[in-house]
């Protein structure tokens, strides 16, 4: 099969979205699939860049950045200049990750040349809008996303929730291909006792994590403040935010105590998850939450709200604790009523990398080759 992946997500290192469609993409080309990247041209990247190791071939357009999330790239709508490339070299499907002006113009060349169409659902970009100055705008990208996505021949979304808050606000033709967890990367097995050391943390010492994005978004001060009343009945405990973002500085300057370990990758990153004990993530913004399956792989007590990846993947006090969605005095309880759990810690934690050991990335890959196929011979969906 030959597949087009558009997506403004670029590169893996920005968000787990990103990760989660490289790591897509490089599983279909190792099962012998032929894969090309239209993504937005990053600053100082050549107009086309050759085959990278894994095999994917990258078609670059030219971008601006995106107001408010400068890390992110806009590509721009080069309807013409895709029409006549899938002219040339016709591809079987084309799955589209962005609903921006180059996932539009993707959108109209595929069906203007009558090429299979299949989208995905990535970001809840209508609540983001609740969390900045846009709250009027709240319908008007709901419906824009609908009016999107419904001209594809399915939508792609990460969990049960998510689909069936899709189909309530009038998205048609919505699929659940979930994501999975490297149970081999993220493992208890990276624990760092020196790592925890320099945390100022022995083998007793409670240590809470946040990996992610520090910004308004991701409901960071609620991290802060759920840590912070934990601490209140252990004042040894300590907490680590793995990570960068706009909130970063005002953060460090008013808790300095805190360690803040910036952006970590790959192994580094993983001894940083397993480093832990308690994994915080108040996020209401997500549709699935790549960080919390990273955390339950690494046997960490995850600590979350009751929605994405969360209800999909942990039972309350059993591999994992769920706050009621937006509670944010439970979800504060929570990390307090953990902390005087303590001796529960060995359970939840063997449970949690349990439940990663069943999510693999071969199941995930599996189902989205199958999608695939279902979309291109115009069966998606049909019993």
């Amino acid at each position: 099969m030959k597949l087009v992946l558009v997506t403004e997500t670029y590169p893996p290192e920005v968000n787990g979205v990103a990760m989660t469609l490289q790591r897509l993409m490089r599983g279909l080309a190792d099962g012998g699939h032929a894969i090309e990247i239209v993504r937005p041209r990053l600053p100082g990247a050549l107009a086309c860049d050759p085959a990278d190791p894994s095999g994917l071939q990258h078609f670059l357009v030219p971008s601006l950045p995106l107001p408010f999330y400068r890390e992110l790239r806009i590509g721009l709508p080069l309807y013409l200049r895709l029409k006549t490339r899938w002219s040339r070299a016709r591809p079987e499907v084309v799955h589209i990750a962005t609903e921006g002006p180059l996932g539009w113009a993707a959108l109209w060349a595929a069906r203007r040349l009558g090429i299979p169409v299949s989208s995905s659902f990535h970001t809840n970009f209508q609540q983001y809008t609740q969390q900045y100055m846009f709250r009027a705008m709240h319908d008007i990208a709901l419906g824009y996303l609908r009016a999107f996505h419904n001209r594809a021949a399915c939508t792609l979304v990460p969990t049960d929730q998510a689909r069936a808050e899709l189909v309530a606000h009038g998205f048609q033709r919505v699929g659940v291909m979930s994501r999975g967890v490297d149970g081999r990367l993220f493992s208890p097995a990276r624990r760092s006792e020196a790592l925890r050391r320099g945390w100022g943390a022995d083998a007793d010492v409670p240590v809470f994590l946040y990996v992610g994005r520090l910004a308004v978004e991701k409901n960071i001060d609620l991290a802060v403040r759920a840590f912070l009343r934990a601490q209140a009945v252990e004042p040894r405990a300590q907490f680590v935010l793995v990570g960068d973002g706009p909130a970063r500085a005002a953060l460090e300057k008013r808790y300095p105590q805190f360690h803040f370990a910036g952006m970590r990758r790959g192994e580094e990153l993983a001894a940083h998850y397993a480093s832990g004990d308690v994994f915080l993530f108040p996020s209401t913004t997500e549709t699935f939450g790549n960080v919390v399956t990273e955390a339950l792989a690494s046997g960490l007590a995850v600590l979350c709200y009751d929605y994405a990846a969360g209800r999909q993947h942990i039972r309350h006090w059993t591999s994992g604790v769920l706050a009621p969605f937006g509670d944010d005095g439970a979800f504060a309880a929570a990390a307090e009523e953990l902390l005087r759990r303590r001796a529960e810690w060995p359970g939840l934690r063997a449970a949690a990398r349990a439940t990663a050991e069943g999510i693999t990335w071969d199941r995930v890959f599996a189902a989205f080759e199958d999608t695939l196929q279902q979309v291109v011979a115009g069966r998606f969906g049909q019993a």
